[in-house]
């Protein structure tokens, strides 16, 4: 069963050619990878299913609910959780008070950072962050700075602040860019063990296919704005259309 379905979507910015004629199906409690090279459309399409965007044409359904014309909160409230490409934490806050904010949203979305020495003797909100905390193997962290963790840490809390939203679907965008091979083995390890033991759908955007084959039941490869195929890890591989398009190779 699908959980998100896009079709024949399409966006033009002036002259560009964006997106066009987008099919994409994403299956529920899957891991499906979007891939393709630069200007292939990958975070265009990623912001058209966050309601970031809205397409020219065609329609974003998550679970039988159009996304298009909802605002940010309104896209989480439904059950869609996004992690950016550069972590979107608070540097001068600790790693525990960054795992309570998502605890703190109001129903129009919005948080007050103040809230939160009004909130430190409120007991079920403290053990809600410190669960994740354990659960994102970062409980020895909590009381230091979230700026002074290292990149894969600071990954690592963000997701588990989107995950104590208890999303459907989490959206990734290149969440391992800019990272050492340790930490991108880290964030792949963790990213499993979330698909493994949650009711959640993964969908990721990524260049690095050492990621990409690792996680991916099910990948998409974007080209010139257009799906240029769809397919399993094994057969992606070795399909030569994606060898010439995406790794510049030809057959």
């Amino acid at each position: 069963m699908s959980i998100l379905e896009v079709k024949n979507v399409g966006k033009r910015f002036g002259g560009l050619q964006a997106l066009s004629d987008v099919n994409l199906s994403v299956k529920e409690n899957s891991v499906h990878a979007i891939i393709g090279p630069n200007g292939a459309g990958k975070s265009t399409l990623l912001n058209c299913l966050v309601g970031k965007l809205i397409p020219d044409t065609g329609s974003v359904m998550f679970d039988g609910q159009s996304v298009l014309g909802r605002a940010p909160y309104e896209i989480n409230q439904m059950g869609i959780s996004r992690v950016f490409q550069t972590p979107e934490i608070f540097g001068d806050l600790t790693v525990l008070e960054n795992m309570m904010i998502p605890c703190l949203a109001k129903r129009d979305g919005a948080f007050e950072l103040n809230a939160i020495a009004s909130v430190m003797g409120q007991r079920d909100i403290i053990d809600k962050a410190e669960h994740m905390l354990v659960e994102m193997n970062m409980a020895d962290k909590r009381h230091m700075h979230a700026a002074s963790l290292s990149r894969g840490d600071k990954r690592r809390l963000e997701i588990g602040m989107c995950l104590s939203q208890e999303p459907r679907l989490l959206l990734l965008d290149e969440p391992t860019a800019g990272m050492a091979r340790a930490d991108t083995n880290n964030t792949i390890d963790l990213l499993k063990q979330i698909s493994d033991q949650r009711d959640i759908t993964i969908a990721i955007i990524e260049h690095d296919m050492h990621v990409v084959f690792s996680l991916a039941n099910r990948i998409t490869v974007l080209a010139q704005g257009t799906p240029l195929v769809e397919d399993n890890p094994e057969n992606i591989r070795g399909n030569p259309k994606v060898r010439e398009a995406y790794l510049g190779e030809t057959a």
